[in-house]
């Protein structure tokens, strides 16, 4: 195996010492002990710039959340650890937070008076919709699972530029909004459109107002698919880290489609080329390439679907059990626009295999609970290893698959770490 089983330091960093450092934690939102790890210290730079570079509030919302590790402060960014992904699904405070830029003013405040969303481009009726507006139409509500495209990039081996993200760049939230295809046949799509693009309110870490932070998007058929436009999160308006007051939710595809914070979606006659939609930017080498290998821009493609994947929530790693007795072993299992036909577990390095007990999806875009028995026979070192098979018969790999200039796509099964005494 390329990587090592899962496990999360338990502490943070030593304690930034002085009353100085103390109150710029405390200002944070952030104790001592921990304000170090969430602020994600950099050693190429002094802590004091590190924690005034960053948005006081954006900060404070942050460090509501419960337990998630800070990749990133600028922009903001931070994962779940696999153990708080254990209920079926992921509340607000435990779900991960992707950002490109800075969290926009409105979404700060809560209000959303003036606030407006823009459906132009290859349409026949141009829509300027307030939030009363968008919430006249049908209401759908379902479970979709989010995940970052880096999601396990620190396994990439050589190492690739970007947030080092582990297993917990992914969510599976209840979400709230209006079906995407039913604003775009009131807008009325013409023979033209090829793709569907997106314009959120966040705001560019220079300060230059006239900069786009990141813009992306999905072909027509995807956008006339499965996408919401979402209003609420686990029954509650959207928060501000979500993208407050509406966002994108676009089931099995890379969360860089699901756009946060929404000014406008433009139906366009050609593939988006806004910022971060050109290469390398979430792109994968057209075919396979070696480790290190230099890709040409031209040789890669546009990431969809995301790939099978599961994840261990349940025991988490490094705990005892005692050998002879029975452990439950759980956690969830999706893979794009699939469903998950099978989990399996192995406490023997693969010679043998469990099948799990498997439970369906809330919805189509949800991730599925699986749950396993599994009985060690002696005190010792011991691994769990999951995996997962979907609809098509895709299977995840033991090692992490396919290395890629940017780190994307890693669906390596999820690994942890038990050790059994005797009773």
């Amino acid at each position: 195996m390329s990587t090592p089983p899962d496990q999360r330091p338990s502490g943070a960093p030593p304690a930034l010492a002085g009353p100085t450092r103390r109150g710029a934690l405390a200002r944070l939102g952030l104790g001592a002990a921990g304000g170090a790890l969430a602020l994600g210290l950099d050693p190429r730079g002094g802590w004091f710039s590190r924690v005034f570079a960053a948005d006081l509030t954006e900060a404070e919302l942050f460090a509501k959340k419960d337990g998630l590790v800070t990749l990133n402060d600028r922009p903001l960014n931070g994962e779940t650890p696999p153990w708080l992904m254990d209920e079926a699904f992921t509340r607000t405070s435990r779900h991960f937070v992707r950002n490109n830029g800075k969290v926009p003013a409105r979404a700060l405040s809560g209000d959303a008076t003036g606030w407006t969303l823009t459906i132009d481009g290859e349409v026949k009726t141009p829509l300027t919709l307030d939030l009363a507006a968008l919430k006249r139409y049908p209401k759908v509500e379902q479970a979709i699972v989010i995940e970052c495209g880096g999601n396990g990039r620190v396994s990439f081996k050589p190492g690739a530029k970007g947030n080092q993200w582990t297993i917990g760049g992914v969510g599976c939230a209840v979400w709230g909004g209006a079906r995407l295809k039913d604003v775009l046949a009131d807008a009325g799509v013409t023979a033209k459109a090829v793709y569907l693009a997106y314009y959120g309110e966040d705001t560019h870490l220079s300060g230059d107002p006239k900069k786009v932070v990141i813009s992306r998007g999905v072909p027509i058929a995807k956008a006339l698919d499965d996408v919401i436009i979402a209003y609420e999160m686990n029954g509650a308006p959207l928060p501000a880290l979500h993208g407050f007051p509406a966002r994108l939710v676009v089931p099995g595809w890379p969360a860089s489609t699901s756009g946060k914070w929404l000014k406008r979606l433009w139906v366009r006659d050609q593939v988006h080329d806004g910022p971060k939609m050109e290469a390398p930017s979430y792109r994968v080498p057209a075919h396979p390439v070696a480790p290190g290998e230099t890709v040409a821009l031209e040789d890669m493609r546009i990431i969809e679907r995301m790939p099978v994947k599961s994840v261990i929530s349940a025991p988490r790693s490094g705990t005892q059990i005692t050998a002879g007795r029975a452990v439950e072993v759980r956690g969830h299992a999706w893979s794009g626009e699939r469903a998950i036909e099978a989990v399996h577990v192995t406490t023997d390095f693969g010679a043998t295999w469990t099948a799990c007990d498997l439970k369906p999806a809330r919805n189509p875009g949800a991730w599925q609970r699986w749950t396993a028995q599994i009985t060690v026979p002696q005190q010792g070192h011991y691994e769990v290893w999951a995996r997962a098979t979907d609809s098509a018969g895709e299977m995840q790999p033991m090692v992490v698959p396919g290395w890629n200039p940017k780190g994307y796509l890693n669906n390596a099964m999820h690994r942890i770490a038990l050790k059994a005494v005797d009773a």
